[in-house]
Order: structure tokens, then sequence, then C-alpha cells
């Protein structure tokens, strides 16, 4: 298991991480999201023991980044935003370096990095510059040298970037794949690769953790409201009247006339979506009303994650009202003015 306790970065005054806390299980996969400039590299940096921390500890497989780095490290597997891969260096001479500073015995060397080649097939550029490589496979590159040694903790901030879409789908599977053997963090920009892979995401906004769960729990705690929508053929007045009045319908967020007495209504709804829809459905043919289309849009990762991002923190605790008090400094400037 994988601890984070209390985890805090300043540069200078500026607070990007805020004493955030959570763990990963073993032979877990667990997906890091939050917009750009919310934190998320920082903190991967500093569990890989790569930025050194403000405040907090990170515990990897019971050893301390911090006080015992060189066996805290031997479990880890990093794969930063940027693949550090040398330019100069073939890519079958890079991985044997890396292999090398990761201190995998001389004589299982070779069969290592064959291995990991294989994963990511990269075996057909084994003797190219990587220079002279695409960025897709410079990626690749980068993450076969995360996974030498075996690992059992892999850290992967976005590991699918400039991989073309059938590139993705592989890494996504081995991703998959690893977890069998290992537990893994991974960031990502693409709400649908997270959902397809993940058992669990954290959502992470100004150096704040807004979300800490499972995706079907998420998405199953912003399903309180929906949004229903209608394709009618009939007076539009009388439709209106009727979907408006229906019980569970809190507004008429939108009508869209599109020709032949054929209207759109985009709603909202708070209540048992079905017995809606039925009562709508019941009403509308009584009145003469056709329902050409009837459908609901439920909440999902992409839902969840713009309302976590955008909601208001709520400020408690001694720091935190501490950090809203104005300085010394302040004060003294405002007397003057004042004055």
């Amino acid at each position: 298991m994988i601890t984070i306790e209390n985890l805090t970065k300043y540069y200078g005054s500026n607070r990007a991480v805020n004493h955030i806390s959570f763990t990963i299980n073993d032979n877990e996969i667990l997906g890091f999201l939050g917009p750009n400039g919310a934190g998320k590299s920082t903190t991967m940096n500093m569990i890989a023991g790569f930025l050194p921390m403000s405040d907090g500890t990170v515990t990897i497989y019971g050893a301390d980044i911090t006080k015992d780095p060189i066996k805290a490290k031997s479990n880890i597997g990093y794969l930063p935003e940027i693949p550090p891969v040398y330019p100069d260096m073939k890519v079958k001479e890079y991985l044997s370096f890396c292999a090398g500073l990761k201190r995998v015995p001389a004589g299982k060397r070779k069969s290592e990095i064959e291995r990991v080649m294989g994963l990511l097939k990269i075996k057909d550029v084994s003797g190219k510059l990587i220079r002279n490589l695409s960025k897709g496979y410079k990626q690749r590159v980068g993450f076969a040298q995360a996974l030498l040694g075996n690992p059992k903790f892999l850290i992967l901030d976005e590991p699918t970037v400039g991989l073309d879409p059938n590139q993705v789908a592989e890494v996504r599977a081995l991703i998959k794949d690893l977890k069998k053997e290992h537990s893994v963090i991974f960031s990502s920009h693409i709400l649908s690769e997270v959902s397809a892979v993940c058992d669990r995401v954290i959502i992470i906004n100004k150096g704040d953790i807004r979300a800490i769960d499972t995706i079907e729990n998420l998405e199953k705690s912003f399903a309180t409201s929906f949004i229903l929508h209608i394709k009618v053929k009939g007076d539009k007045e009388k439709a209106a009247s009727i979907i408006g009045m229906t019980k569970g319908v809190s507004e008429i967020k939108k009508i869209d006339d599109e020709g032949n007495d054929i209207y759109s209504f985009t709603v909202s709804l708070e209540g048992d979506t079905d017995t809606i829809r039925d009562s709508i459905m019941s009403e509308c043919l009584k009145s003469g009303i056709s329902i050409l289309e009837m459908y609901t849009d439920k909440p999902n990762l992409e839902n969840v994650f713009i309302e976590l991002i955008n909601r208001p923190v709520k400020k408690n605790g001694l720091q935190e009202l501490l950090d809203e008090m104005p300085d010394e400094s302040e004060k003294n400037t405002e007397k003057k003015e004042e004055e």
C-alpha cells in the first residue's frame, strides 16, 4: 500500500498542494484528474521523490520516501509528463543505461530490456537514435524505462500523450493488465480513458482534493437531477403546458422549433425519471400530441468533473482562517494611507 499524508508544497508564498491525504491500494488503478495548474504533476513529482515536499509524508510499501529514499524508490516506476529520454542514445542503449541506474542485475538486464520493449512494441526501433523517433515512440520508450525492474508501484503522468488512437488503445490495455502485479496512479485529461481503466479517481483543483471515490459512486452522488430531451409533433403551447405542469419537472430549459409542428424540449427533472416520462407521454397522447423521441442525460464523469472543479471550497480550520487574514505589512500600509 502507498500512503500519502498531509502532502503540501509551497513555491514561495504560493501554495500549490494543500495538505492532501489519500492511499493507493495494492493492485489498484487510481486516476488523478484536474484542470491545468491543479497540482497533479507537482503531487506526482513529490510522490516519486523527484520534488521535495514542504510538509507531509509519502510511504511506499513501508518505506518513507524522505527517510529511506533508496528503498522507497526501488519500488517506483515513474513516467513524467515529458519522457526523460536522451535523444543522442539509441533506444536499446538508453534502456540498458536506465536498467543500470535501477540496479537491475547484469545477468538479467538483457531479458528485462527485451521484456519491456515487447510490452511497449518498440523492438522494431531498438537500434534507432531516440532523436529520430516520433513523439509517440518517444512516449513509449519513456514508458518502457518506467517498467524496467518490474516495480510494484507505477506513477504515470499523461502516459498516452502523443499516441495515435491504436497506440492509446494498446497502452490502455497494458495499464489494465499491469494491475495484476502493480499499483498504478496515472493522470490524464482524457476522461473516457480514466473511466475505462480506473478503480477509483481523485479530482483535484487548486491544490485541494475535491473528491476521492469510484466513478460509479461519484456519478450516483450527482444523480439527483437529470436532463430530459423530448421531441413532439403537435401544438407547441399545449405541449409546453403539459410538460411544465408535470410533477417532477423543475424547469423547461429550452424549446427548439424544427419546423412542420415539430418541437424539441430540453427539461430539468427532479425525482423518479421513469414516472415523470410516463406521465408526460400519457398526457401528450391524450391531447393528440405525438412523442417522436424521448431520452435522458444522466450524470457522467465529465459532468461530475466540471461540477466539482467549479464548486467553491469551504474554508474551515485555523490555517485557512489565518490564510485569509492580512499580514502585518498590509495592515501598516493601510494605516499609512488612512493617515
